[in-house]
């Protein structure tokens, strides 16, 4: 484990006023960098990216295909932009592909394919875990027909973030590989949070995107970098990619500056995931015993745990647990808090005080 996730374990929580501890759950977008990060980047060796000389830069990517087992890969501001290159390199206008209903692609990238690419979007239930089933898959599947857009790709998210954070095991990417590959169907696999799937499995993460065409990573979660995505795939496809991504504005010049953080991440970020699953583990059994909340700890295996609040007044029992310095993120469907890098065992214990207080003092009924 690096130097610079123990430090970070010690430091303090920030303070507001010189008095409220922060302990913010709304996301782990609310990542620090680790002092190994900050160092890291202050140091990095520099290239002008588009003209793929930036030395930092390649050894990242490269790091990344050799960890997914691919070909080749290519970094990108944010996994929206990964996800709507990989759309825009396996369909042309006018083309379908098939994501889940509750999919952060068809969700919550504005749109993007379709508006950028032309894109036609079909969506697919998801089951609580985020699986999709087979046979519905085939039927979604459009025949070779001119009144149909032609199904060019398939998309799947591990972690599903809207269905508790589950992780689609590799026997299921598997199966969801297989029927597209009947078709000549293309896979995308949006892992924005693979890494915990990964942990969680104890499977690589290679393992869980085996056959898909290509996928992409955050590396600004739980990963804890500051900014930026990967795309892995084919040399083919990463060329084609790299296009979309400088029409797209992504063309960052001497990116690695941030690239560098990626490096460290992936060296030394990984396996801490574990203690995020075991903190929101703490944090939904917690949870589930305050008067005013539902909440099934089995439903929620890595850091993302979701609340229904039966109180009349959630809005305003957020609002005082904010001014105490506990934030969770307050979603239709209720309430979403994740653990994350920078969040402890002791600040768990400190957010349930807080939200029991709170509940006890605020919730009507």
């Amino acid at each position: 484990m690096g130097s610079g996730y123990s430090e970070a374990k010690e430091n303090k929580k920030t303070q507001v006023n010189n008095s409220t501890r922060i302990v913010d759950l709304r996301s782990d977008t609310f990542t620090q960098p680790s002092p190994e990060m900050r160092e890291a980047i202050y140091k990095a060796e520099l290239g002008d990216d588009v003209f793929g000389e930036d030395p930092t830069v390649n050894r990242l990517e490269k790091m990344a295909a050799e960890i997914f087992e691919m070909e080749d890969a290519t970094f990108v501001a944010s996994g929206t932009m990964g996800n709507i290159a990989a759309a825009m390199t396996h369909c042309t206008r006018g083309d379908e592909m098939i994501v889940g209903e509750k999919s952060h692609m068809y969700n919550a990238e504005a749109g993007a394919a379709s508006a950028l690419g032309g894109i036609s979007v079909q969506s697919i239930a998801n089951d609580s875990r985020g699986m999709i089933d087979l046979d519905e898959l085939r039927s979604k599947i459009r025949p070779d027909n001119i009144h149909y857009p032609p199904t060019r790709l398939i998309g799947i998210e591990n972690t599903a973030n809207h269905c508790g954070g589950n992780a689609l095991t590799a026997e299921e990417v598997q199966s969801i590989v297989a029927v597209a590959k009947e078709r000549d169907v293309k896979v995308h696999v949006d892992g924005a949070r693979i890494f915990n799937a990964s942990v969680a499995l104890e499977t690589p993460v290679s393992q869980l995107v085996a056959g898909a065409d290509t996928a992409s990573f955050c590396l600004s979660k739980g990963l804890s970098c500051p900014v930026g995505s990967v795309l892995v795939g084919s040399h083919e496809d990463i060329e084609v990619a790299r296009r979309w991504r400088k029409a797209m504005g992504g063309g960052m010049r001497q990116v690695g500056i941030i690239a560098a953080a990626g490096i460290v991440a992936l060296e030394t970020m990984v396996s801490r995931l574990a203690e995020d699953h075991t903190n929101a583990r703490k944090l939904a059994v917690g949870l589930s015993n305050i008067e005013g909340i539902t909440c099934d700890p089995d439903s929620y295996p890595t850091n993302l745990v979701f609340c229904d609040v039966i109180a009349k007044n959630p809005s305003e029992i957020l609002q005082k647990m904010d001014e105490q310095g506990v934030k969770a993120l307050s979603l239709p469907g209720g309430w979403r808090l994740v653990t994350h890098y920078g969040i402890t065992s002791g600040d768990i214990d400190y957010a349930l005080d807080i939200i029991t207080n709170v509940f006890k003092e605020h919730a009507s009924f």
